[in-house]
């Protein structure tokens, strides 16, 4: 048994876990020098406590990248349903930061279902997928898969949390396309979204009128659907007013300060202000390691987990955030050429699927830190504070690594 394990761990892609180890040291040496200087005791340290988070994910990888494939796909839909029933737990407690996204486990810390959600979510749906031949000519075959990514992102999105209600349902397009949808399909799936978004001004909503009419004629539908499809769009971007309404009053904060960050300077804009002030300040080549003013004085929020480049910017300068991108970018390409490779629709659609994942969060972190997009609570893969999050990124390693070995290999 040893000597099997020993096999398949040297069958697989290694350099996807060397990747999630060089990161992980990264967010260990920035955190250590975010608690430099401070006089609490250790046990209330984020390095301390990352250290600490470090066990269970080790553990959880071990126990991840040994499960054989079959068992994963077997019993996934198990998984989906256990992960439903502990998504809806924390609705059950007090609230906790003024949501309910956590489970109060009696420690110092706090377990967040919703961050296993979104890889457990990705394997369900390439079970699905899988497993039936479906006709993606049709609209209709991708209505099941939408369900099954809407259901959990329903109930995380009403703790309130809008980032990791995304993040689930982002992987959902890529994966379609990849068993043979139609362009045309996953355009009808977000036309919703980009005509309440573009909605708030009338030139954009009226260039995105335009860019519907044509792709609906290009794509040649019968004329009812055509109707429907154009008319029910510009319906929806009329009823943005009252969507608007439905949104917290910080959310809506937040979106208008990213267009005008002047309007509430120290409110809603405050983080995307001291953030783009943190990064300015390291220039190229940064202030050194533990020298970061705006980190050390405080005036940056959040910045162990949400805004954590900024912090490396800071101190590490410019040069540090591309050399974690180009880190970032391998780890993301990588899985994506062996789904291009694997002989095995299930596997192939899980790489896709974890790959999206982590592109997601990547994307939404660094964009959010120098103000491209609104703030949303994501934390950086592996570099980040957070327990949930580290454990569910390990895990998700060691499926990219599991799924990635041909079969016959061991």
């Amino acid at each position: 048994m040893i000597q099997l394990f020993f096999l398949k761990f040297k069958e697989s892609t290694i350099s996807i876990l060397t990747i999630a180890l060089l990161l992980t040291c990264a967010g260990l040496i920035i955190l250590k020098s975010i608690n430099s200087g401070l006089e609490s005791n250790y046990y209330q340290q984020s390095f301390y406590k990352q250290l600490l988070f470090l066990i269970p994910a080790f553990f959880a990888f071990l126990v991840a990248f040994f499960i054989p494939r079959h068992t994963i796909h077997r019993y996934i839909y198990g998984v989906y349903g256990c992960m439903i029933i502990l998504i809806l737990i924390p609705f059950l407690g007090d609230q906790i930061a003024s949501t309910y996204r956590w489970i109060d486990i009696g420690l110092p810390f706090g377990f967040q279902p919703s961050e296993f959600a979104k890889w457990i979510v990705v394997i369900a749906l390439a079970r699905y997928l899988s497993d039936h031949n479906l006709e993606m000519n049709h609209f209709t075959a991708s209505l099941l898969p939408i369900i099954i990514v809407l259901i959990p992102a329903g109930i995380v999105l009403n703790q309130p949390d809008l980032g990791s209600a995304i993040i689930i349902m982002i992987p959902v397009l890529p994966m379609l396309y990849w068993i043979g949808a139609r362009p045309f399909h996953l355009f009808l799936i977000v036309a919703p979204l980009i005509s309440i978004l573009t909605a708030f001004h009338w030139l954009s909503f009226a260039i995105w009128a335009f860019i519907m009419m044509f792709v609906i004629f290009k794509a040649k539908p019968n004329l009812i659907f055509s109707v429907s499809t154009f008319f029910g769009n510009i319906f929806l971007g009329l009823l943005s007013p009252v969507l608007w309404g439905l949104l917290k009053g910080y959310q809506q904060k937040r979106i208008l300060t990213l267009f005008n960050p002047e309007i509430d300077p120290l409110g809603a804009a405050y983080q995307i202000i001291q953030s783009k002030t943190a990064i300015g300040a390291g220039g190229l080549f940064g202030k050194g390691w533990g020298q970061g003013t705006q980190t050390h004085l405080k005036f940056l929020p959040v910045q162990e987990s949400d805004f954590i480049i900024s912090v490396v910017g800071e101190e590490f300068g410019f040069i540090a955030i591309i050399i974690l991108l180009i880190l970032f970018s391998y780890f993301i390409l990588r899985t994506i050429r062996l789904a291009f490779i694997i002989d095995d629709r299930f596997s192939s659609l899980v790489l896709v699927g974890l790959s999206t994942i982590i592109t997601a969060h990547v994307f939404v972190n660094f964009a959010m830190t120098v103000g491209m997009i609104p703030v949303k609570g994501l934390p950086l893969p592996f570099v980040s504070y957070g327990g949930s999050f580290l454990l569910s990124s390990y895990i998700m390693t060691a499926i990219i690594m599991n799924v990635s070995i041909d079969p016959k290999d061991y």
